[in-house]
């Protein structure tokens, strides 16, 4: 088996780096783009109705990030009961190295709870290389009286 020279090896790293630092520049905007970006994120939709259950591999267990940089809603596909008045949402996001969720419930009727799920990165994290892998994930969210017979929603 032949040897790869070193300038070759050397070019090959080097052309990878580059593309790592170009996949995580993607996310940010440009001043031009600020206000198409905040209508984007501003634009709500139909809650979303996640199914009861835990369908395939379990779950990695988030804790809620208090603060999060670049926050959007993000939809949960599922949810389980933990409590009378707690649930177990489950999502995709990043890693949670890099990054965090937080929710909150937006409404409350005697016939459903919208859950509102936001995912961005951690502040601890905002500086650094992060990988780009989606990681299912769980967070627990404490509703203001017990859900009942009542319909779960995802507010993205």
């Amino acid at each position: 088996m032949a040897r790869i020279s070193f300038p070759r090896r050397v070019a090959a790293l080097a052309l990878l780096l580059g593309t790592v630092v170009c996949a995580g520049c993607g996310g940010s905007t440009s001043e031009g783009n600020d206000s198409a970006a905040q209508s984007v994120s501003s634009t709500s939709a139909a809650p979303s109705m996640p199914v009861e259950g835990e369908p395939g591999l379990p779950p990695r267990p988030f804790t809620e990030s208090p603060v999060l940089v670049e926050a959007y809603p993000i939809p949960f596909g599922s949810y389980s009961r933990v409590g009378a008045d707690r649930l177990a949402v489950v999502f995709e996001t990043g890693s949670p190295e890099c990054y965090g969720v937080s929710a909150k419930v937006i409404a409350e009727t005697d016939a459903a709870v919208t859950i509102e799920l936001r995912a961005g990165r951690r502040p601890d994290a905002a500086s650094r290389m992060c990988t780009l892998i989606a990681v299912t994930g769980s967070l627990e969210v404490q509703l203001p009286s017990p859900l009942g017979q009542r319909q779960v929603l995802s507010a993205a």
